[in-house]
């Protein structure tokens, strides 16, 4: 074997937020190995959907028919009452066959031995392991893997790996908790939602003014605009150009954040890293060609700008006080159902309004994004309308060229 297929051969798993049935197809169809998705109890997503049983079995043997992973999150840290069903779960996760249980709470690792014995398990990030001794402690309780804390640096990260040999899972993108490891008690203290047993209402991104004792009622911002000041707001992680660095530290997998994010931003940032991914396993990815349009693609689905976090240490950047918008972020119109060979027409569910004279653009899991020059537009009576304005309305699209169902039709905001 070549130094250039030894490399491709111990690729990072590239694992993908599957926050319901539709998410999961689409970061696979766009380039995961593997998803992590959380059922409908003890996820530390409790809004994003999640899969019941016969969504999790039918996600489960389409994955596995494509020959990639699906992860589920039992990551709550669970209270006494959370435990009662617990067994009942963990034993039907284990004849569903899932590949991987991620669990924060000592409790529920003791459980998942007694009623999931089969199903390998790895220590969420919420367990805060940012230490070799944490993660010899986690392998010694039968851990096949940890999630890195996100406050680690890259050189921590490699020795924990080298003293240890467990499976690294790091955070390479998405959103960054303002909380240590994501254990926070905002949400609960300010809004009776815990974040920590999956209702985070997210108050770091909340507005703060500045309060002196002995003036109450008087509110200083911290920056001088209409807006107030966002204090507690952190950039998003982005270490696309660390993927050398990280796969040379041995990193065996790469996380991204974003159960509750759009299927545009879950196929973008899949084709991304994929492409990333795969060109640093032909040798070819210092091509800074290819580095810049990958990030001008992720910072089309960017909420906030990027940091590197704590990769090499604090970036003094990492927060984003004046809360910075993308003013050419990139719209999620619709999904491609299906395509008429016969008429040239696409079938396309809507999921915001849009109509001809849009600057309307397809992501395909294959041939990345194609124009696409919207001058008809049919109802599902075939009838010629102006917008596709109702909810998941399906419409047909005139298209020559035919496209994949799952690709996702889009349209850049500042256009």
């Amino acid at each position: 074997m070549t130094d250039k297929e030894k490399q491709a051969a111990k690729l990072p798993e590239l694992v993908l937020p599957a926050g319901d049935l539709e998410k999961l197809h689409t970061a696979i169809n766009f380039g995961a190995d593997a998803v992590y998705a959380g059922g409908r109890n003890y996820s530390l997503r409790a809004y994003a959907g999640n899969l019941g049983r016969d969504d999790l079995q039918a996600g489960v043997n389409w994955a596995h028919q494509k020959g990639k992973r699906v992860y589920i999150t039992v990551n709550i840290f669970a209270h006494n009452q959370d435990l009662r069903d617990m067994p009942s779960y963990l034993e039907e996760l284990e004849q569903i066959g899932v590949d991987g249980l991620i669990i924060s709470d000592p409790g529920v690792i003791r459980m998942a031995h007694r009623y999931a014995p089969d199903i390998p398990i790895t220590i969420s990030t919420q367990a805060n392991v940012t230490n070799y001794e944490s993660a010899a402690f986690y392998h010694e309780l039968g851990a096949k893997r940890i999630v890195a804390a996100r406050e680690l640096s890259l050189e921590e990260i490699r020795a924990i790996k080298e003293r240890v040999g467990i499976e690294i899972e790091v955070f390479v993108h998405g959103a960054m908790c303002m909380s240590y490891s994501g254990r926070c008690l905002l949400s609960s203290f300010m809004t009776g939602r815990s974040a920590n047993q999956g209702a985070c209402a997210h108050p770091c991104r909340y507005q703060y003014a500045l309060v002196e004792e002995k003036r109450p009622g008087e509110y200083f911002p911290f920056h001088e605009d209409e807006r107030g000041s966002y204090i507690l707001n952190s950039r998003d992680l982005c270490l696309l150009e660390q993927i050398p660095r990280l796969a040379e530290a041995g990193v065996d997998a790469f996380k991204i954040e974003g159960r509750m994010k759009s299927p545009l931003y879950l196929a973008t940032v899949a084709r991304v890293y994929r492409e990333a991914l795969d060109a640093y396993g032909e040798g070819t990815f210092a091509d800074t060609r290819k580095i810049d349009k990958w990030l001008s693609q992720l910072t089309a689905v960017a909420t906030r700008p990027f940091t590197t976090g704590f990769l090499d240490g604090h970036d003094p950047s990492i927060q984003d006080p004046a809360n910075q918008k993308n003013q050419n972020r990139a719209e999620f119109c619709g999904v491609v159902i299906s395509y008429d060979d016969e008429r040239g027409w696409l079938e396309v569910e809507q999921r915001a309004n849009f109509g001809p004279g849009d600057p309307l653009w397809l992501l395909t899991p294959h041939s990345g994004s194609i124009p696409v020059p919207l001058e008809h537009l049919y109802n599902s009576d075939y009838e010629e309308i102006d917008r596709a304005r109702h909810a998941r309305q399906r419409v047909f699209i005139p298209m020559l060229q035919p496209v994949a169902p799952g690709s996702i039709l889009y349209r850049l905001k500042g256009n």
